[in-house]
């Protein structure tokens, strides 16, 4: 399986120890209602981890919740609501969406504020080798310090000398230092060895990952966008208080989504909510749309185009109704029309091979649309055996599995909404556990059944 690598712009055999992978995925900040755009990214990723499972690698999938941040506080100040109170009902929101789209291959979600501790150990670590440094108004890493800055994005110093306008900060020793603990002593803060504050952007990426995955993993995922600062920040963290490299085997971004050939913003008035888009269109139908691009090009939305792929996926879904009709026949032939298995097995190899070269999904369900023409015929023609039915279901439905829509049938194999939120909580809980945080694990179970859901201790 070839997989490209942001960091050395090539394409590399995916190598793995024991067949098990570490995927770590930037989530969202939580201050308003998930895109689109936010979408397209989890989509992809879900569809890259349906595919390592199903190759038979074994797959940690974890995310993080930005649920402190300033645009979440100034959120919340405008609304005259808890900063906290805010980030948890839009995550909640968020996980929602999710669902919908039958996004639920992440294994765990990672907040920001369960994680004080590892943020400020990371950061006191970086202190003590030399490597950040304690100001009036925060900690700073000192980029100065770690020669490779930028070399993900392939950015040099002096060109990140050159595009810093102005100096925010006095009291940095250098305009390109970036904040890894802000002192504030308005809540919300937490207290630190520095005073209070909360943590800057980049720091708690790499604590959560640390804590999870160790100072090293397989696979780091994220949308092209925070290639720079966000991820050149996180490997100067963590390689410079680990001492190891590389951070991440395996970078993997995806591309911007447009609408309409122009950037996605509210000042544009093209600002579209997941929940907007799900009254408009089924999640099956944004799916197909998002896995017709590769994840890495760029993508571009309009309901014309989301109207086109409808009709695709539908014609698709009609042939595995008919495939499903016609294998409940009596009068079927004993023996196929030979070119039927040959057409069967070329798709098969075609698909594979297309998923096997940096999950290429269009080229994917491009062999899946020659198939199904093909199957109408043979199908029109009643050349077809039970037994050949038989395999071309049980391979349309390895591919649903894969691609996370439905292909023999109308109905959705959107996840069931209540059945995933109720899993995500008894995860959280099993987490609050394993870290002996008793009160608030009893507190969940406690809440649960007051809902009449009995949660039990095996």
């Amino acid at each position: 399986m070839n997989v490209y690598n942001t960091m050395t712009r090539e394409k590399e055999e995916l190598k793995v120890n024991n067949n098990k992978i570490k995927l770590f995925v930037c989530g969202p900040t939580v201050y308003d209602y998930s895109h689109i755009g936010h979408a397209r990214t989890y989509i992809s990723f879900d569809v890259i981890v349906r595919y390592l499972k199903h190759e038979g690698y074994s797959v940690f999938y974890l995310q993080n919740i930005t649920d402190v941040d300033d645009k979440i506080i100034k959120r919340a100040n405008e609304n005259g609501e808890n900063p906290l109170e805010l980030a948890h009902r839009f995550e909640k929101e968020y996980i929602e969406d999710m669902a919908l789209l039958n996004v639920n291959n992440v294994n765990f979600y990672a907040r920001a504020t369960e994680h004080m501790d590892e943020i400020i150990n990371q950061i006191q670590d970086l202190i003590d080798k030399d490597f950040a440094y304690d100001t009036p108004t925060g900690v700073y890493f000192n980029v100065d310090k770690f020669e490779e800055f930028g070399k993900l994005s392939n950015r040099n110093l002096d060109d990140l000398q050159s595009n810093v306008r102005v100096q925010t900060d006095i009291n940095k020793r250098d305009s390109k230092d970036f904040a890894l603990w802000k002192k504030q002593d308005e809540e919300p803060f937490w207290d630190s060895p520095w005073g209070k504050g909360r943590p800057g952007w980049h720091i708690e990426d790499t604590a959560i990952t640390e804590s999870y995955f160790g100072p090293q993993y397989d696979i780091h995922g994220g949308g092209l966008d925070l290639i720079f600062p966000h991820h050149d920040a996180e490997i100067a963290q963590m390689e410079a208080a680990s001492g190891k490299s590389p951070l991440v085997q395996h970078w993997m971004h995806t591309g911007f989504l447009n609408v309409r050939g122009e950037k996605m913003s509210k000042s544009l008035g093209n600002f579209i909510t997941i929940k907007e888009l799900l009254k408009l269109f089924s999640p099956e139908v944004y799916r197909f749309f998002v896995l017709s691009t590769h994840y890495r090009s760029p993508i571009d939305f309009s309901e014309e185009i989301l109207k086109q792929a409808e009709n695709s996926l539908k014609r698709i879904q009609n042939t595995g109704k008919h495939v499903l009709d016609k294998y409940c026949e009596d009068n079927l032939p004993e023996e196929d029309n030979t070119c039927v298995v040959d057409e069967l097995n070329n798709f098969r190899t075609n698909f594979f091979d297309a998923m096997n070269n940096d999950f290429n999904t269009p080229i994917a369900l491009s062999s899946l649309f020659d198939f199904t023409h093909l199957l109408n015929k043979s199908l029109n023609n009643n050349e077809i055996s039970k037994n050949t039915l038989s395999l071309i279901i049980d391979t349309l439905k390895e591919i649903e599995s894969i691609l996370g829509f439905s292909l023999i049938a109308e109905e959705s194999t959107g996840s069931d909404l209540s059945d995933d939120l109720l899993n995500i909580i008894t995860d959280v809980r099993q987490e609050l556990r394993s870290k002996k945080e008793w009160d608030l694990a009893d507190k969940i179970r406690d809440d649960l059944a007051s809902l009449d859901i009995s949660l039990e201790d095996k």
